[in-house]
């Protein structure tokens, strides 16, 4: 018998390196989440820093300063006893990717990198990140000491995985990669992933909101007829 699940998704009116400003939102958007009965909340593309930091992402304060809000996230009583989702950039072996980080209870659970960047138009991803290329590719990541103090944890997973709980499987893209013919939703949806979160970060376009929609509802379906050709294709075995 199936289960009630209730997450949250939260777009945030987040500023470019206002980061005491967009602490303030992050923890407000936890708060309602957790009134509206949420476990899971789902927050924007880097959404600690801002998504628009521009040549700013090749500071080390801007890292700095991110992990500085992590920190305080992690601490925060209201962060206790629900999945929080949230984006900001992350050097790993002395390479730049745009991340999500998903904690509960003072816990890191996992540090997914975005794996397709947007680099077209008016994105410039491949300018201040590097996509991760390694495929089920998961690596140790070394907490920064002021992390480790809070959680006690030294290395946390780091790469392309999911999140498995008790009751359902969750799996993570970022923003381009539900736009792009090799969205990582019909592998992981293969592997048994039940939700699928998308955090996203774009400029106003006209229309640009019905073709989002048109692409979650596109990849729901794809995604339920991609299980059962799974699933008879494993009873002709």
């Amino acid at each position: 018998m199936g289960r009630k699940i209730v997450i949250a998704t939260c777009s945030l009116n987040q500023w470019a390196l206002d980061f005491d400003g967009n602490f303030e939102r992050i923890m407000k958007s936890i708060e309602i989440a957790k009134e509206n009965g949420a476990k899971y909340r789902l927050g924007p593309e880097l959404e600690i820093c801002g998504y628009g930091c521009a040549d700013h992402f090749h500071e080390s304060d801007t890292l700095l300063h991110s992990f500085e809000v992590l920190k305080k996230l992690l601490e925060s009583p209201v962060t206790e006893d629900i999945i929080c989702d949230v984006g900001m950039p992350i050097m790993h072996h002395n390479v730049r990717y745009n991340c999500r980080v998903i904690f509960l209870n003072r816990q890191i659970l996992l540090i997914r990198p975005k794996k397709l960047m947007a680099n077209h138009g008016m994105y410039r991803e491949m300018r201040w990140f590097a996509p991760w290329t390694k495929f089920r590719a998961v690596e140790e990541y070394f907490l920064p000491r002021m992390i480790q103090q809070v959680t006690g944890q030294e290395i946390v997973p780091f790469g392309d995985c999911v999140l498995s709980t008790k009751d359902t499987c969750i799996g993570t893209e970022m923003c381009e990669e539900l736009w792009c013919p090799s969205s990582p939703h019909s592998q992981m949806s293969l592997d048994g992933v039940e939700i699928f979160t998308n955090s996203s970060a774009s400029h106003y376009e006209l229309c640009k909101a019905d073709q989002r929609l048109n692409l979650i509802k596109s990849a729901t379906s794809k995604v339920n007829k991609l299980r059962t050709i799974s699933t008879k294709n494993d009873k002709m075995f």
